[in-house]
């Protein structure tokens, strides 16, 4: 087995297992209360990762199959999505998202940026009745360079959002305000979702993000500029010496 296939197969069974302890998590929560619970994990290192959101509303009540659940996820500065690739992966049925944020600049710095919303809608689990899950790939901004090579973003919980035929969730468990916001990707109409209170809520995520250290800063800049004057000189240089040059006298 390849050095990959043993970092695939490690991968999977870590994934499996963080799987297996939300699921047994959720079911003990919901012995003392129904609201419901929410993990959240980081996949992925670099500046791509992917964000996994699972939610269990531990019911069994079949009316939450005519619900729909979305999540809206407020990016820091340091991160933002890439709106197309949010549509390629609505074509292939993998992600539903919707950035609310108008002009996301895909090449801008992180010092030169703003924050993003982006509501996504959550598919239902298929390893739970009541659970849902939606996978948000991420992508991190360039960053100035720092004293250690290292920059954290915090990553704050997201705002669940529910919209049903039925009410099943108790008065506890819902929020006083109601949000509009379109019902789906199809059909973009606007409906009124509830904003539902959360039995666990997770910590704020951080993400290490590698940067270029500060003491670098002034050799890489004479390096790159003595690079550019030298490479400059030898192309003119090889123009003159092996370049054939025509004169064209303009007549008036």
């Amino acid at each position: 087995m390849s050095l990959q296939e043993k970092k695939v197969f490690l991968d999977r069974n870590i994934s499996s297992f963080w799987i297996v302890c939300f699921l047994c998590m959720s079911e003990w929560i919901y012995a003392q209360n129904t609201c419901p619970v929410i993990m959240q994990q980081l996949l992925n290192d670099g500046f791509h990762r992917n964000l996994l959101t699972r939610i269990n509303f531990g019911t069994t009540d079949e009316s939450i199959e005519h619900c729909t659940v979305a999540l809206k996820v407020l990016l820091p500065k340091g991160l933002y999505v890439d709106p197309y690739e949010l549509t390629s992966l609505q074509r292939h049925n993998i992600t539903e998202g919707l950035v609310i944020t108008d002009n996301v600049d895909l090449e801008s710095p992180e010092y030169l940026s703003s924050d993003i919303s982006v509501l996504v809608y959550m598919k239902p689990d298929p390893e739970c009745f009541s659970c849902f899950r939606a996978l948000l790939p991420l992508h991190c901004r360039y960053h100035r360079p720092a004293e250690n090579g290292n920059i954290s973003i915090g990553l704050e919980s997201p705002e669940i959002l529910i919209h049903c035929q039925e009410t099943f969730l108790s008065l506890e468990c819902l929020k006083e305000t109601e949000i509009e916001a379109p019902c789906s990707l199809d059909s973009m109409r606007m409906c009124y979702w509830d904003s539902v209170k959360l039995q666990s809520e997770n910590k704020e995520l951080k993400l290490q993000i590698p940067v270029g250290l500060k003491y670098h800063f002034m050799p890489v800049c004479i390096i790159t500029l003595l690079t550019t004057i030298l490479c400059s000189g030898l192309i003119l240089s090889a123009l003159y010496m092996h370049g054939s040059f025509y004169f064209v006298k303009s007549s008036q």
